[in-house]
């Protein structure tokens, strides 16, 4: 059976929530759909989705395989639409929601040389933390760091990486000293990301085990992450910052790199849209541009 077309029947089945859903839209039998489902659990030995006779959900396997099989379809929609020439030129307003740091440091210098070479696109950018929903707010395009949650009705793509690292000023390193081990950052004073009801703690990567979580004792809480660069290069204390933000001050020495025998906890990057059966050139555009060079950007 085909690969990709059993993919869409799956995935079809999994948004409705029952096989006969899924046959009645499909314009297959009942026993069909089953079929198409069973063929990729006995290719990929493991089951999608567990059936009772009065429902039906997803297996943890099944909900990661569902989210992969729906960008995939979407990819290849993508594709055909492109090698028949289906995709008009990228025009009209193309509204992106995106963290502010990253967005104004990474994302917007690649978006918006995209409208300057095409004068029909129009730009509309959102910079801030708060999660919107992209059809309730009208936006095309999210990115996000970190873990995704929820998601029903959208697509994903991861565009790019970025490494956390401990640094400190030279000064506070001369005064107290430089930490060694994970252990050693309860006696450091530190510059901690808050905001209003939530704080993050500081990630490190174990093999075969969940990160390390280490909440350093708390000299200054801030809820932007340049406040904190500037505040850990006046010696104010240690920080855990993005890689593409204290680059440059590394290079120069006015921060420096701590625990660097331990690994750095890495971030995802992804960018959202809304599930279409043809997505607008405006869409694909930005998110092709985005996967092709956000990652220099970060490296």
């Amino acid at each position: 059976m085909d690969r990709l077309t059993s993919m869409a029947v799956f995935v079809k089945a999994a948004d409705l929530g029952s096989f006969a859903a899924a046959a009645e839209a499909l314009e297959l039998s009942g026993p069909m759909v089953g079929k198409h489902v069973r063929h990729l659990e006995e290719r990929l030995g493991v089951r999608l989705i567990n059936r009772t006779t009065r429902r039906q959900s997803l297996t943890e396997f099944g909900r990661a395989y569902y989210e992969r099989c729906r960008t995939v379809l979407a990819e290849a929609e993508a594709a055909d639409a492109l090698v028949g020439g289906q995709i008009s030129a990228p025009v009209g307003k193309l509204r992106v929601t995106m963290p502010a740091l990253i967005g104004r440091r990474c994302i917007a210098p690649i978006l918006l040389p995209l409208a300057q070479r095409h004068k029909e696109l129009e730009l509309e950018l959102s910079f801030g933390d708060r999660i919107v929903d992209l059809a309730e707010d009208g936006f095309d395009l999210a990115v996000r760091t970190g873990t995704l949650t929820g998601g029903a009705g959208l697509m994903t793509r991861r565009i790019g990486r970025h490494t956390m690292i401990v640094c400190a000023a030279p000064s506070h390193i001369a005064q107290h000293g430089r930490p060694r081990q994970l252990e050693d950052l309860e006696r450091h004073k530190a510059i901690i990301y808050s905001r209003p009801g939530w704080t993050h703690a500081w990630l490190f990567p174990r093999e075969g085990e969940e990160p390390a979580r280490v909440s350093p004792p708390a000299r200054l809480r801030l809820d932007d992450l340049e406040a904190i660069a500037d505040a850990a290069e006046a010696g104010m204390g240690l920080a855990w910052l993005p890689s593409f933000l204290v680059r440059e001050r590394l290079a120069v020495g006015t921060l420096v790199p701590l625990l660097t025998d331990h690994p750095g906890y890495v971030f995802d990057n992804h960018v959202l849209w809304l599930e279409t059966p043809h997505l607008p050139a405006k869409i694909r555009l930005a998110i092709d541009a985005l996967a092709a060079e956000l990652p220099g950007v970060l490296a």
